[in-house]
């Protein structure tokens, strides 16, 4: 570690104060950085964390408190004055123009060039992409790519801004465990050439992998800031969320019914026109969780998108309660008691712009008792509401409050509420706990093991391998838009699975 005792704080955060309509986000908060340093930020969603850091980044102005960089007193009042500042920043809701390109985006803001910057930025897209193995086309369109695409796009428009000081808000979320320990590698180098990173994860395990200090958040306030040598799993848990918090969720015996979903023989094009699905077919009955686990832009978006009528199937078919899915519309297949926890929550889980009782009925506001004749019983809607807010412990003002306002973890409270509120047969969940505090992420992946004890089919795509071995029955393994292998958890090693995900075969990848 390059940090030594006695040098000035990149970072001095005094007494910061921030609040919004009816919330204290940030109540007196001290934070430093040293140069040198991994530090963590660990706090439930809503606990003021990303607040705190939008604020050192230019995106908030503080209500109260002081913020110097290297002992200066700055104001950093816009993103533009913390990149001159030497401060980057990897947001959880990446902040790029979708009908760009990669170039492009890096164009936007952080070349110095006037005069034609895209061969330039190209270059060094592929330098990083070579160096750090953030494999990425600097021609793509952002909306070209996945997930985990748009993750590495902004991990190197970070690294592009030649930042100092670097905050990554879940940065692995989409990521492989190899790619995860590549990233780790390079957070490290950064470290020792004297940087300072400040790292916002739900994953306890990957802070003991990286950090060298952390500090935990709740309500607003700072609980503690530890040297890793003197945390614990079970100590930063508990300071998070106030409470005991279960690692390892027992299952109940596996007992499979009849099947629920079909899919045979699925081919689907991707955004480019090329196949992205090739000749897919599985089967999930009732009372199971089948996994599908992969690095993001596999095909894994595809699969699920074909599946609930987001995106056209070319060839094959789906089959959901012995009744023809291919190819029929969202409305179709929600009707047909199929439930859908998307990735990208903003993009096909909310309408930001409506209020929480207005999202709560996206998929019954056509029916009663919602619908009186051609209006909407708003009485009723409430109620529902009400019910998803007090059963799901979603954190907001009141039903009315818009969506857009919600934190991560009570955005995906809604949208899982909604969904099992409707009692589906089958349930579609992907990435169910992306970004979210362990808090949250063990909520949610328990009220998935019960819908499946209760005999819903529950199709679960992850890119958090222990999420997946740990909820599943059976994982299947995509890699290049094919399956290479379904495999039960207790019967194959996080190495061996990893192997797969990177293309191996099962036979291969158990000898």
């Amino acid at each position: 570690m390059a940090h030594v005792v006695g040098q000035e704080p990149l970072i001095r955060m005094v007494n910061i104060v921030k609040e919004f309509p009816g919330v204290i986000a940030n109540d007196h908060v001290n934070f430093e950085l040293s140069p040198g340093e991994i530090h963590a930020l660990l706090g439930e969603n809503g606990a003021g964390k990303t607040t705190l850091m939008n604020i050192l980044y230019g995106l908030y102005q503080p209500n109260e408190g002081e913020i110097y960089i290297k002992g200066r007193k700055v104001k950093i009042k816009n993103p533009r004055d913390a990149l001159w500042l030497g401060i980057g920043m990897v947001h959880q809701h990446f902040l790029l123009v979708e009908r760009h390109t990669v170039a492009e985006n890096l164009a936007l803001g952080y070349t110095r060039r006037q005069v034609n910057p895209l061969n330039e930025i190209r270059d060094k897209i592929r330098e990083f992409s070579i160096k750090y193995h953030l494999k990425i086309d600097p021609d793509s369109y952002i909306w070209q790519l996945s997930a985990g695409e748009q993750q590495k796009a902004e991990i190197i428009k970070a690294l592009y801004s030649g930042a100092e000081i670097l905050i990554l808000d879940e940065p692995t979320s989409v990521l492989t465990p190899q790619e995860s320990s590549e990233l780790f590698s390079i957070i490290k180098k950064m470290r020792d050439e004297g940087k300072g990173i400040v790292f916002i994860t739900h994953k306890l395990a990957e802070v003991f992998a990286v950090a060298d200090k952390v500090t935990v958040m709740r309500k607003g306030k700072v609980i503690g800031t530890l040297p890793m040598k003197e945390a614990s799993k079970e100590k930063l848990a508990s300071m998070m969320v106030g409470r005991e918090v279960v690692f390892v969720i027992k299952k109940k015996p596996f007992k499979p019914g009849k099947p629920v979903l079909e899919v045979r023989n699925l081919v689907v094009l991707g955004d480019r026109g090329r196949e992205a699905v090739k000749s897919v077919s599985f089967t999930v009955r009732e009372g199971e969780i089948l996994g599908i686990a992969g690095v993001a832009g596999n095909g894994q978006k595809e699969l699920i998108h074909a599946i609930v009528g987001l995106r056209r199937i070319k060839s094959g078919r789906v089959r959901i309660m012995s009744t023809d899915a291919t190819n029929k519309s969202p409305r179709e297949i929600a009707d047909l008691g199929v439930g859908h926890i998307p990735e990208e929550r903003l993009k096909f889980g909310i309408v930001p712009d409506m209020s929480v009782a207005e999202n709560s009925i996206l998929k019954s506001y056509y029916k009663p008792p919602y619908r009186k004749g051609f209006l909407i019983d708003y009485s009723k809607v409430r109620e529902l509401a009400e019910d998803l807010i007090k059963e799901y412990n979603i954190a907001v003002p009141t039903p009315g409050t818009l969506a857009k306002l919600l934190s991560g973890g009570n955005m995906q409270k809604l949208i899982v509420g909604r969904e099992l509120k409707r009692r589906p047969k089958l349930i579609i969940a992907s990435n169910p706990t992306f970004g979210l505090d362990v808090g949250a992420t063990e909520y949610i992946r328990k009220m998935l093991l019960q819908e499946r004890d209760e005999g819903a089919a529950i199709l679960l795509v992850s890119s958090d391998l222990d999420e997946v071995m740990q909820l599943s029955d059976r994982v299947a393994v995509m890699f290049n838009g094919e399956i290479v292998g379904i495999v039960e958890p207790e019967e194959v090693t996080i190495k061996e699975m990893s192997l797969m995900m990177s293309g191996i075969r099962l036979e291969e990848a158990v000898k």
